[in-house]
């Protein structure tokens, strides 16, 4: 671990909530100052159903970030997650409309994810060939095997209860939100409380370092991608559900909401840096942006832009970062 690293962990306060706070204040007023103009200048944006909307809109970016934060801390990247949740998602519901019952097409479709991870992590820790590159081809492979299973068409879901998962309630709560809740203390866990996450730290901090103090390195890489497969099908099935069909061309640029939401979140394109809290308001951040883009109706088009000049102020700002720590 770095010295900077360290003397920031001696002035840690012993309330994680402090430490939350401060450690994410920037992207915390960020979201603030977003919320606040938007506030003024759409009437939409506060009402009920639109921050309700909101929320199940964060749960399948948030989904998919988290997972890219944990392939960002290992230094590397992953861009077929967008390709991982349409097929997940057009698997699922052409399994529901041909009878199997909901618990095991859910299984299946999320098996799916994991072994397209597992096949991103196992050629990236054998080939050492660039990441962006293995997961640019998988990219492309995928979103094909996505169309010709539906022959290029959407897939209605029928299933009450599978279009629950995206649409229900448990309580007043969206069952989304829950999901996406479970999924922050899981992968809080596994980053912060287990020998896993420190290792996956260390794999990205200083590669060479890492396999001179016995860990491997490639055994790291491979589940990491799997778990990143694992939660890109999660958000898959998820958004399938919400949609009320599997749509081919589902998740479409969304591998570009999950890196900027992790970026924004802190998260390191060098590795060895970043925290599922700082990704979720990463996460909040492009799901306001985006909400309150279509407010202003501002075209699909210019959108893109506007993300492109976020994810660049994103990555000069981490590279600010690396500077100020040298």
């Amino acid at each position: 671990m770095k010295i900077a690293n360290k003397l920031a962990l001696s002035d840690k306060s012993s309330n994680p909530v402090i430490n939350y706070l401060k450690d994410n204040a920037g992207t915390l007023i960020g979201l603030a100052g977003l919320t606040l103009v938007l506030s003024v200048t759409t009437t939409m944006f506060l009402a009920p159903d639109n921050l309700f909307n909101i929320l199940r809109q964060v749960c399948t970016n948030a989904t998919l970030a988290f997972g890219m934060t944990f392939v960002l801390i290992i230094g590397g990247i992953d861009l077929s997650v967008g390709s991982v949740l349409a097929a997940s998602g057009v698997t699922v519901v052409i399994l529901l409309e041909r009878g199997m019952p909901c618990i095991p097409a859910i299984l299946i479709g999320v098996l799916m994810g994991a072994v397209f991870g597992l096949i991103n992590g196992l050629i990236i820790a054998y080939t050492n060939m660039p990441p962006f590159i293995v997961t640019l081809a998988t990219q492309m492979g995928i979103r094909g095997i996505s169309y010709i299973i539906t022959s290029g068409r959407s897939v209605a879901s029928t299933d009450p209860q599978f279009n629950a998962i995206g649409n229900g309630y448990i309580g007043p709560v969206p069952i989304p939100v829950l999901m996406v809740a479970i999924l922050i203390v899981l992968s809080s866990i596994i980053l912060n409380k287990t020998r896993f996450g420190r290792r996956m730290y260390a794999t990205g901090g200083n590669v060479e370092a890492a396999v001179y103090s016995g860990i491997k390195v490639k055994t790291v890489q491979i589940w990491v991608y799997t778990i990143c497969g694992i939660l890109a099908s999660i958000g898959g099935i998820v958004l399938a559900s919400r949609m009320y069909s599997g749509q081919p061309t589902a998740g479409n640029a969304y591998e570009g909401d999950a890196i900027a939401a992790a970026v924004l979140g802190g998260t390191s394109f060098n590795g060895g840096i970043g925290t599922i809290g700082g990704t979720l308001i990463g996460a909040l951040i492009i799901g306001v942006l985006n909400n309150g883009l279509n407010l202003l109706k501002v075209s699909f088009y210019w959108q893109l832009v506007i993300k492109g000049i976020v994810i660049l102020a994103a990555v000069y700002i981490d590279i600010l970062k690396k500077k100020k720590n040298k």
